[in-house]
């Protein structure tokens, strides 16, 4: 695999979490370490492109990073 630079793992994060997912199936289809899943969970969380269900324990895409996904898409081609 390729070096991915922050913003490729942040935005392959959100891909993943769209729908809602638990945090261990972020990490292994983000390819991360749990360590490295962390940092960016709380780093996408507190800045509102992710959110957490507490009922579900899930991690959801907001609104606000579906809108980052789109932005990245465009930059990305």
């Amino acid at each position: 695999m390729k070096n991915r630079s922050r913003l490729d793992i942040a935005a392959e994060i959100l891909k993943v979490a769209n729908d809602g997912v638990l945090k261990t199936k972020i990490m292994y289809l983000a390819y991360l370490s749990f360590d490295q899943l962390e940092e960016y969970l709380a780093l996408l969380t507190h800045n509102g492109l992710l959110e957490y269900d507490l009922k579900k324990r899930q991690y959801k895409t907001t609104g606000k990073g579906q809108d980052f996904l789109a932005k990245y898409a465009k930059v990305k081609i």
